[in-house]
């Protein structure tokens, strides 16, 4: 017997791997995270209630330890706060010397292009149209005056 896959087979299980997630599993997956989140919870409130009810050393060495991560954080939103308005000044930057010449270009570029259609219009379009509609009723009277004869 031959250890490797028949083509059909292999290529049903391509397919069968390449099939989107259905939305019934992404709609569980969600769910199941929801309720991890709520036991989560749940065991923080319940160790917060277990450690109101402990000596005094306790308490004390847990706050310490939650007022030494609260100032950790604030020194990390602080620092993410710094990257923000230096992200923000390049934008600003960048829509005030870049993106507003680009969009100034791009106003006198379709300025031009309206005369340049305007003048073709008047200057070939028209006579030739005006041409053409001479010839028509050169043609036309030359049929009329055929026919009569």
């Amino acid at each position: 017997m031959s250890e490797t896959m028949p083509e059909k087979q292999l290529t049903e299980t391509a397919q069968t791997k390449a099939t989107p997630v259905s939305t019934e599993s992404s709609s569980k997956g969600g769910t199941v995270a929801i309720i991890v989140v709520i036991l989560v919870i749940l065991a923080i409130i319940a160790g917060i209630v277990v450690l109101a009810f402990q000596p005094g050393g306790v308490v004390t060495q847990v706050r310490d330890i939650f007022i030494i991560l609260m100032a950790l954080m604030m020194f990390v939103i602080g620092i993410a706060l710094v990257v923000l308005i230096i992200q923000l000044a390049d934008l600003t930057n960048l829509l005030k010397n870049e993106i507003k010449p680009i969009m100034t270009s791009t106003t006198d570029t379709v300025n031009t292009l309206k005369g340049t259609v305007r003048f073709m219009s008047d200057n070939l379009t028209e006579p030739v149209i005006k041409m053409n509609q001479s010839f028509a009723g050169v043609k036309k009277i030359a049929q009329l005056l055929r026919f009569k004869k």
